[in-house]
């Protein structure tokens, strides 16, 4: 019975490691995000607009960052890539969009609101505003938005519409109150009497879609600067579905092929690698699932030359085992030897591979970043997975009386050598 125990231990083991990464990895694959090269969308660079009074701050770019997340909210769109590139440039990249031309259309949108009286004073705009709504009213069946202003816009709207109820008549062209968006007249409403509560409705709209368009454009605020769109491109979902699928079959040819050449190389150790380069992958897609990152081509490429730099840390194991098998020391021996000689060496290589991925990431942009935030944990997971799991997993094999042929190993012992004690 005791023989057959590190036996039962060891497939255990095996079986609770098959059922997580056979669950998790295609859970994982399945709820990652795409990007926009993967999934299709529209990709737009703005460039913000220096004028004779006013040259473009890096608080104003900060402030089109926010207004432009908040427009984008709006969409629906889950999750946007918007960043900023240089100092006065701003990319924002939406996957999955179903209506290119009207995510443009709202993301270049100026949404300047303004409240004029009929002498063409401002008394409040669309900075003064808390909240924008769209609806049908229930008696006219007409589109309108219902505004709400915050309490300095409450005190403005307060305070004009009591002076102009308490200077003109009813029926005065004076008492009209005109509200206007980027420049456009929407509608000219007459002040009938105070309104302290900060409430306000606009008319005047052609259909719910528009007034509800507007409305979002208002809630996301006005941007602080001129911008121009200098880029916009519109990936296909084609392009995106072919490039994802050809990704897949690369990166499954790719994985096949490493996982014969270890089993033909090493044996048993090989069938381990395999094993641990499952678990590496395991942990990999939960961590980038967990920081909600991206998925893109560049951030596969990353990905895959980590497990290059995995499958690395195993050979570089694995010959020292070898090495330490052939000069007669006993497997447990050899194993705990072989990862001894060979930590060091490992930790020196993915040392000098997470440092160029921390530079890139520094210094780079967009897919720059996705690329090298990908090789970064890969190549640190690996390096974890190598020293913990593999090693683990080794020790439990050797305690199994029928993986301690060292046949299993590929290695043949010389006849003049002598067996070794254990733990030499």
């Amino acid at each position: 019975m005791s023989r057959g125990r590190p036996a039962l231990k060891l497939a255990l083991f095996l079986l609770l490691v098959l059922l997580l990464v056979g669950i998790g990895l295609p859970f994982l694959l399945k709820h990652m995000r795409l990007g926009l090269d993967l999934r299709g969308g529209v990709h737009v660079l703005l460039q913000a607009q220096s004028t004779p009074e006013h040259t473009v701050t890096p608080e104003d770019m900060a402030a089109l960052e926010r207004v432009m997340r908040q427009r984008v909210d709006q969409l629906g769109i889950a999750e946007p890539l918007i960043q900023r590139e240089g100092s006065d440039r701003l990319i924002i990249e939406l996957a999955g969009v179903s209506n290119p031309e009207e995510a443009i259309s709202m993301i270049g949108k100026t949404a300047l609101l303004e409240f004029k009286t009929a002498d063409g004073q401002v008394v409040v705009t669309g900075r003064d505003l808390k909240d924008a709504r769209a609806q049908i009213n229930p008696q006219t069946q007409q589109p309108e938005i219902h505004l709400k202003f915050n309490p300095e816009g409450t005190k403005k709207f307060a305070d004009i519409t009591k002076k102009l109820s308490e200077t003109y008549p009813m029926g005065s062209p004076q008492r009209h109150i005109g509200i206007y968006l980027d420049g456009q007249l929407l509608t000219n409403p007459h002040v009938n009497g105070p309104i302290p509560d900060g409430n306000a409705v606009i008319t005047g709209f052609t259909d719910f879609k528009e007034a509800s368009k507007i409305a979002a454009l208002l809630r996301g605020g006005a941007l602080p600067v001129p911008v121009q769109i200098a880029e916009q491109r519109v990936v296909g979902p084609t392009l995106g579905a072919d490039s994802l699928a050809k990704s897949k079959q690369a990166a499954m040819v790719g994985l096949i092929l490493v996982a014969l050449f270890m089993l033909a190389m090493y044996r048993l150790p090989g069938v381990v690698a395999i094993f641990s380069l499952g678990v590496y992958a395991l942990i990999v897609l939960s961590v980038l699932w967990a920081l909600k990152a991206t998925f893109t081509l560049p951030g596969i490429a990353g990905l895959l030359l980590s497990v290059g730099m995995a499958v690395d840390a195993n050979i570089l194991i694995y010959e020292r085992l070898r090495e330490e098998l052939h000069w007669g020391k006993t497997l447990k021996a050899a194993i705990d030897s072989a990862f001894q000689h060979s930590i060091p060496i490992i930790f020196d290589c993915n040392s000098n591979s997470i440092l160029a991925a921390m530079i890139l990431y520094w210094l780079g942009s967009g897919a720059v970043r996705g690329f090298a935030l990908n090789l970064g944990l890969g190549v640190a997971t690996s390096f974890v997975t190598a020293i913990s799991f593999t090693r683990f997993l080794l020790r439990l094999i050797s305690d199994v009386p029928l993986f301690q042929d060292l046949r299993f190993y590929g290695v043949k012992l010389d006849p003049s050598l002598k067996p070794a004690k254990e733990g030499v």
